[in-house]
Parts: structure tokens; C-alpha cells; sequence
């Protein structure tokens, strides 16, 4: 299996241009965690949601546009029968063995690329690129959107104090690439 590439390194050398000081944007590649699919067909709805959110550690599985922080996992409902099970960086957790007449469970974990964009001026950088309105009283904690990020579907939820963006993997290095050189004028730090 090839190694793959952080989406962090892109050749950039540190320097001084931008805001000096504190940082009003920080960007962070979470690499290593793990991410599952669970499909649930219209009439399998309530029984699929109950098994997503007992393989979450949570009590129940979020509503549509909405996120729920698990003991094992975080659970975003990114279409009305979808959620997308995100694990920590190194946790496991059982992908369920759905009865095809349930639902279906499928593996995602390569395909995407995890950033957290946090900071002051968090909220203004994503508003560069994203068609969203992303002030708190629209998109508050616990919510999801897929949306668009420079013509790349992109999945965005928020948390208390940060954003996190689910990238298609093929095109995470040229958009982080983007957000940095974007962030750099509010200050930007690299975790």
C-alpha cells in the first residue's frame, strides 16, 4: 500500500509575510482516523439510525444536517437516509453487519482528507470559498452542509470551536493549498 501524501506538505517555507503574532486562523490535518458509511433504506429508517448510533457510543442518531458527538465516534446525517460514521485517529469501531434489507454499510476512509480550521477568523476565511452562510445563529454547533468548495463537493460540520471539512482526497492538496495562502493574511498557524 502506498504511503500517502499529508496535504500539509506542499513545499511551503515559513516566513514572515502575513500577520505577525498571534495566529487568527489555525489549519490542521487530522490524519489516521477512520470513516464508514451506513445507508438505510426508507422503510429501515428508525431500526438503522438506532444501530448507527449504538456503533457511535450516543444516544441517538442526529437529525438531517445535524452531527452528534459519541463516545466512539461523531456521526454526521449528511443526506436524509446517509450518515457518515468519522472516528478518532487510531479508535475502532465495528462496522455493522446491515442485512441487505436494512441497509448497507460502506468504507470510506481513504477517500477523504480531514481539516480543522480553527480560530478568530475561522468563520471569515471558509466564507471565502464556501457558499454558506456560516454565522452562528445560521450554521451553528452540530451542524453539517455539503457543499462546494472551488467546484469540489466538500462536507463541513461545525463544533464548538472549530469547523471540520470532510475533502475528497484528490483534490485536499490543491484547496488546503488555497486556505493557507488565503488564512495567511489573518495569521496562520499549522498543528
Amino acid at each position: 500500500m502506498a504511503n500517502p501524501t499529508s496535504l500539509m506538505q506542499t513545499g511551503r517555507q515559513p516566513d514572515n509575510l502575513g500577520v505577525i503574532g498571534t495566529a487568527g486562523v489555525t489549519l490542521e490535518e487530522i490524519s489516521g482516523f477512520g470513516m464508514v458509511q451506513i445507508s438505510a433504506w426508507g422503510a429501515t429508517l428508525a431500526q438503522t439510525g438506532a444501530e448507527v448510533a449504538a456503533m457511535a457510543g450516543c444516544a441517538q442518531a442526529p437529525m438531517p444536517g445535524q452531527s452528534v458527538a459519541g463516545s466512539k465516534a461523531v456521526v454526521l446525517r449528511v443526506e436524509p437516509l446517509k450518515w457518515w460514521l468519522v472516528t478518532p485517529p487510531g479508535a475502532v469501531v465495528s462496522a455493522s453487519k446491515l442485512a441487505p434489507d436494512v441497509g448497507a454499510v460502506l468504507d470510506m476512509q481513504d477517500s477523504r482528507c480531514w481539516l480543522r480550521v480553527g480560530g478568530d477568523h475561522a468563520e471569515i476565511l471558509l466564507n471565502h470559498f464556501l457558499p454558506l452562510n456560516l454565522r452562528p445563529s445560521a450554521f451553528p454547533a452540530r451542524a453539517v452542509a455539503s457543499t462546494v468548495f472551488h467546484h469540489v463537493g466538500v462536507t463541513l460540520w461545525r463544533e464548538e470551536k472549530h469547523f471540520n471539512m470532510l475533502i475528497p482526497r484528490s483534490s485536499a492538496q490543491s484547496l488546503c493549498e488555497l486556505l493557507f495562502e488565503s488564512a495567511r493574511q489573518y495569521g496562520v498557524g499549522e498543528t
